[in-house]
């Protein structure tokens, strides 16, 4: 909810990987097949003491024996499966896994930190690192790759349009000390990456030539996301915020309003549902929280309150107050914050989208 002058509303891509559908050659196959068969048998694990300079130190000694698959996915973090021609295994390993491993064993020996993402402070010569369960959508992505690759489908632009992807994130499979074990290297792509075939040439030599794929993309350089060993290494900062749409600083408020809210008011969510999970990206309502005093309005009141603006706030036989869904998460905040008033004037009901406390007035009013 973007913010609005105050008003009242009656209550009412150097071309890269080419995504296109085409034979599968006998490597693919064998490419895919491999994954399949470690997707579930090499799950990002958690481990609280993972060393990120060993990690890059055993990657750079088997560089030369692991297999890739790339994938793509949407603001949804659906992913999509990517075939692509074995002339292009080099350069997707150049760009995604050489340079993230290279840059973290150059810049050890010049004081290369790695610290807790909580502590981020945009330092210069630090990465930092945060536990992939604690950012959902990386870990939802992860989730989907490892466990259910079978059901991942083939993109293709025609069925699922590329304006709609927001990232591309390549896994890394090698033969490890305890089997087959995986990396992931993320980065996020724009809409301008994508060139459409219809409407793009190629220079090819001194001539210039139709773009014969549909789409072509331009993968962007330098290092971004690492998801290893139940752990994201965040080269960038503001681009893994980005891509993830992971905000820390909004994600703590939230967590601390919420605890307030549950030690203030008695509510009752359907099982699996959580007041964290509701108020997770829901800045406009976080925002607005920040701003009341949680508890001011007792509970009773706020029922009150609520039928007297005729609201279809439920209780349950307990009186705990029933949130079934953000739009019931809404009313709630709404009430809190007192947003609802009947008109003096014409008796009808309105939600304030944006209020301003008014000055104490000086002196007698002027029709006294």
């Amino acid at each position: 909810m973007e913010e609005e002058a105050p008003k009242d509303e009656v209550l009412q891509e150097e071309t890269a990987p080419v995504v296109e559908e085409s034979e599968t050659t006998e490597s693919e196959t064998n490419t895919e097949e491999t994954v399949a068969e470690t997707a579930t048998a090499a799950p990002a694990s958690k481990n609280p003491n993972f060393d990120v300079f060993q990690w890059a130190n055993n990657v750079d000694e088997v560089k030369n024996n692991v297999s890739v698959e790339l994938f793509l996915f949407n603001k949804n973090y659906t992913p999509y499966k990517v075939r692509y021609s074995d002339g292009l295994m080099q350069n997707i390993k150049s760009l995604f896994m050489l340079e993230a491993v290279e840059y973290i064993i150059k810049e050890a020996d010049k004081g290369l930190e790695c610290r807790d993402y909580e502590l981020s402070d945009g330092e210069d010569k630090v990465i930092y690192r945060i536990e992939l369960e604690k950012v959902g959508r990386a870990e939802t992505l992860i989730h989907l790759i490892e466990h259910e690759y079978r059901d991942i489908a083939f993109f293709t632009d025609n069925e699922y349009e590329f304006k709609r992807i927001k990232g591309i994130i390549a896994r890394f499979t090698y033969p490890g000390e305890n089997g087959q074990e995986s990396f992931y290297i993320a980065k996020g792509l724009a809409a301008s990456a994508a060139l459409k075939g219809k409407l793009s040439w190629e220079l090819n030599g001194e001539s210039f030539e139709p773009l014969t794929a549909d789409v072509a993309i331009k993968v962007p350089e330098g290092n971004e996301t690492a998801i290893v060993d139940g752990n994201i290494i965040i080269y960038n900062q503001s681009k893994f915020e980005k891509l993830f749409q992971y905000d820390y600083k909004s994600q703590v408020i939230s967590e601390q309003k919420a605890k307030e809210i549950q030690e203030a008011y008695s509510l009752s969510f359907p099982e699996g549902l959580t007041l964290n999970a509701l108020l997770e990206d829901k800045k406009p309502l976080v925002k607005k929280l920040q701003n009341i005093e949680i508890g001011e309005m007792k509970q009773d009141q706020l029922l009150d309150y609520a039928d007297e603006m005729q609201l279809e706030l439920m209780t349950d036989d307990d009186n705990k107050i029933i949130i079934m869904d953000d739009k019931d998460l809404g009313m709630f905040v709404n009430l809190l914050n007192e947003d609802y008033f009947v008109s003096p004037v014409n008796g009808k009901r309105y939600e304030i989208k944006s209020k301003k406390l008014l000055d104490e007035p000086e002196g007698e009013p002027p029709r006294g």
